[in-house]
């Protein structure tokens, strides 16, 4: 199977392996689920409902941001070979 073979079936998740043995991040998501829980615990019903409105948006906020900047530097590598190869054939040309 090649790269992106493997990167469409899913055999490849690039922010999984980023999180998987990222102690900062691991500390980052437990801060947040004991401060969430704290500010959860005293809330009304519709105090919660609004609190998961703006989680999710946020969420979503944060989904497309990722994914653009995936984009974005999936795009800038490919410039970067591009312009590498184009560099090593001109200078081979001289």
């Amino acid at each position: 199977m090649t790269v992106l073979e493997d990167l469409w079936y899913g055999n490849i998740i690039p922010w999984e392996m980023f999180a998987k043995d990222n102690l900062h991040l691991k500390s980052l998501l437990s801060l947040s689920g004991k401060n969430y829980d704290k500010l959860t615990a005293d809330l009304t019903e519709k105090q919660m409902e609004m609190l998961e409105k703006y989680k999710d948006t946020l969420c979503e906020m944060n989904s497309y941001t990722e994914q653009a900047a995936f984009k974005y530097g999936f795009a800038l590598g490919v410039r970067l070979m591009i312009e590498s190869v184009q560099t090593k054939l001109d200078n081979n040309s001289m």
